[in-house]
């Protein structure tokens, strides 16, 4: 598979979309409005201060009018009327297909301050992906009246959308330990009441015609940094909480303020409609980083760690050696696995990174030339904020490590290597970690990055980026946690503009991580590791001395806890939220495992060595026909019947474009009556492949019938258009 693969507009109409683009932004005669868009929506440029600018469909021109950011400089609110706007260099051809378009318009009452206006838009969306920056020829700094933050990203009014819904994405679930979306409908009594909500997307409606407001942003719901304010006329206002600017931040010529990303969109059509474009945009639109949207099947080595430490008594890091690591790269070859990943351990000591010559002693070398050999990539697991005691990272920028309370944090156990100290990424520290691990995509050809324990709330120092003395420790911590999330995307954005194949999964497998859409614009999210603890059920458990962990065994139970969050998918593709499946004997259990991963989570973990050899050739087989159609699985919104653990539980993943995907029935209830039956919502594509016990009836509209019969607990996998 070509990295390209889902970047495909890059190569259609190319110089007919960049006409299109150039004719619809601002190049006309003065006196003109400034304008860009697509053969969906037209956007103009206004300027004044209850209109920056408006959204049309151009099919409809229903028109959604955007109200300028304000924002408190010097002590004074400032919204902006703009004098004049300008287009700032032709409209840019982006690498994903989409087009950026720069704007710049003067304030009317501070000829020193600029706004400059920064979209971005492909050709076939109804989305827009925005920010500002307030721009200074001065020196003016950003204010706290009463030490709150006073910042506001957007109005819009929605008088005429009675329906109104909130989005969440990053309510943590204790029961799977994992994350989930909420749809939360709001009324009327919440305008009249002013009621604040998270999101980080609402979506309004009349059923006909329907809009969408976002930001990119992260934190566990409800820890808001932002959030949507109702207002009794119906109008919606996107504004700060805490941590977006500290007070006294300067903005002169050297330090703009840049807004964090927006996306708007609307569609003459319903929600769905519009969930379904949203969720395009954040698998084709949202990104430059295009390896991170490749449904690539990865295995990891930690699941084995974990259970040869409490199954076996070993410690963690036995099977970090390259005996181990060569066997498990054949089975993980015949398996179909495409990304090796060696989890905690590989390295000498943390911050510097080096390859542990004591566990594997040639360096990778016979690793990496194994894998290459089988067309498979390497991937290495790292904790960007650790740096050992011994480590030239933390000797060298020991003014870098995270403080608490006025005190300095200590080090602390890493895995069983050597203790570590917390280092603060919103310092120069994230430069020294962006340095190292491009020189390791580079020396030992890495391109799949695990980032883990990145916690959002860890420093508040006033000797970092954060503020300074001047703020208080609340204030520099909040400051920290806000700005965190930036400066994960700016290091893989480095990463990937660097090394083009690079790939970066943050860990949000606990609490406090910070989960929303703003890490999705420059990689992706490693989901859930075993689930829930003993503790999460008031299990009695020694916590000392036993595993905490009650999914790392094998067997079906995990597939329910995996499968859980999944009603992510209908927002936040299901290829960008990786979480790993078990390989292991019986083939019942296997059936399960699989038919669950090629939902689109794609990752597998567990003891490779000890599966059998029918079945190794079974989840090869399983496999290969799911690589046939992935790419359509990837971009199907995905439909449900039925609940997670349900009976039965049916998924459909056919693309509307190609008609190409698959069907998963999972039944796992011990019932006398194992039969059930399902048309498809989508028309299909022949050839198809289907399990055992398992009917197909394709009509002349090209739907298919499907007739189930279960002779025992399991799945059923149904692949359609695999030729």
């Amino acid at each position: 598979m070509k990295i390209t693969d889902l970047s495909r507009r890059n190569f259609m109409l190319a110089a007919a979309a960049l006409t299109q683009s150039r004719r619809l932004s601002s190049g006309a005669a003065p006196g003109s409005p400034v304008q860009f868009g697509n053969e969906l929506l037209t956007g103009t440029l206004v300027g004044t201060r209850n209109c920056l600018w408006s959204y049309r469909l151009r099919k409809s021109g229903r028109e959604f009018r955007v109200g300028p950011p304000v924002f408190n400089l010097d002590g004074h609110r400032l919204a902006p009327t703009l004098t004049r706007i300008e287009q700032a260099g032709e409209p840019l051809r982006l690498n994903n297909g989409s087009t950026e378009y720069f704007y710049r318009g003067t304030f009317a009452a501070h000829p020193d301050l600029t706004l400059a206006m920064q979209f971005r838009l492909a050709d076939d969306s109804p989305i827009i992906r925005f920010r500002y920056a307030l721009e200074s020829q001065g020196r003016h700094t950003l204010t706290k009246p009463q030490s709150v933050d006073d910042l506001v990203y957007l109005t819009i009014s929605l008088s005429s959308l009675p329906q109104l819904r909130e989005i969440r994405l990053s309510n943590f679930v204790e029961l799977w330990h994992s994350y989930s979306a909420e749809e939360v409908s709001l009324t009327a009594r919440d305008y009249e009441k002013g009621l604040e909500e998270m999101g980080p997307i609402m979506v309004g409606s009349d059923g006909l015609h329907t809009v969408l407001v976002a930001y990119e942003h992260g934190s566990q719901y409800p820890d808001a940094f932002l959030h949507f304010g109702l207002k009794s006329d119906r109008t919606l206002t996107l504004s700060s909480v805490k941590g977006n600017y500290f007070a006294g931040q300067v903005v002169d010529r050297d330090h703009p303020y840049e807004t964090v990303w927006l996306e708007m969109g609307a569609v003459d059509t319903g929600e769905d409609e519009l969930a379904a474009a949203f969720r395009r945009f954040v698998l084709m639109d949202m990104t430059q980083n295009l390896a991170s949207r490749q449904p690539y099947i990865c295995y990891n080595t930690w699941n084995f760690q974990e259970r040869n430490k409490w199954w076996n008594g070993k410690p963690y890091l036995d099977s970090m050696n390259n005996d181990r690591v060569l066997s498990e790269i054949e089975v993980a070859h015949r398996m179909g696995i495409e990304v090796y990943v060696l989890d905690a351990g590989w390295y000498a000591r943390t911050g510097d990174w080096d390859v542990s010559m004591e566990r594997i002693p040639d360096g990778l070398k016979r690793v990496k030339a194994r894998l290459d050999g089988y067309g498979m990539k390497i991937g290495l697991w790292f904790a960007p904020t650790s740096a050992a005691v011994s480590s030239k990272a933390y000797l060298e920028n020991k003014d870098c490590v995270m403080s608490w309370h006025g005190e300095e944090r200590k080090p602390s156990p890493s895995w069983e290597t050597e203790e570590s100290y917390p280092m603060c990424l919103v310092s120069r520290y994230s430069d020294v970690f962006e340095d190292r691990i491009i020189r390791l995509a580079k020396e030992l050809g890495v391109t799949y990055f695990k980032w883990d324990g990145l916690e959002q709330y860890g420093c508040d120092s006033s000797h970092h980026d954060h503020g300074s003395a001047a703020n208080s420790a609340d204030e520099r911590a909040d400051s920290y946690a806000f700005q965190m999330v930036q400066r994960m995307s700016r290091m893989a954005d480095r990463l990937a503009k660097e090394c083009p194949e690079t790939v970066v999964d943050f860990d949000v497998t606990e609490r406090a991580r910070a989960v929303g859409l703003s890490f999705l614009s420059s990689g992706r999210y490693f989901l859930i590791n075993n689930g829930p603890y003993y503790h999460s059920y008031d299990v009695p458990i020694d916590r000392k001395n036993s595993s905490w962990n009650i999914f790392f065994y094998k067997g079906r139970a995990r597939t329910w806890i995996c499968r859980a969050p999944l009603g992510l998918d209908r927002w936040i593709p299901s290829n960008l939220l990786l979480t790993h499946y078990f390989p292991d004997d019986p083939l019942d259990s296997q059936e399960v495992n699989i038919a669950s991963l090629v939902l689109g989570q794609n990752g597998i973990w567990g003891d490779l060595l000890s599966t059998s050899d029918v079945g190794i050739q079974y989840i090869g087989g399983t496999m290969a026909r799911y690589k046939k159609v992935r790419q359509a699985i990837a971009e199907s919104d995905p439909m449900v019947t039925g609940t997670v653990g349900g009976s039965p539980e049916i998924h459909e993943k056919i693309s509307s474009r190609s008609r190409k995907g698959m069907i998963v029935n999972l039944d796992l209830a011990t019932l006398a009556v194992k039969k059930a039956s399902y048309v498809t919502r989508h028309s299909v594509k022949a050839p198809h492949w289907a399990s055992d016990g398992v009917k197909i009836d394709i009509d002349a509209t090209s739907h298919a019938r499907l007739s189930f019969d279960f002779t025992k607990p399991g799945a059923k996998m149904l692949f359609f258009g695999i030729d």
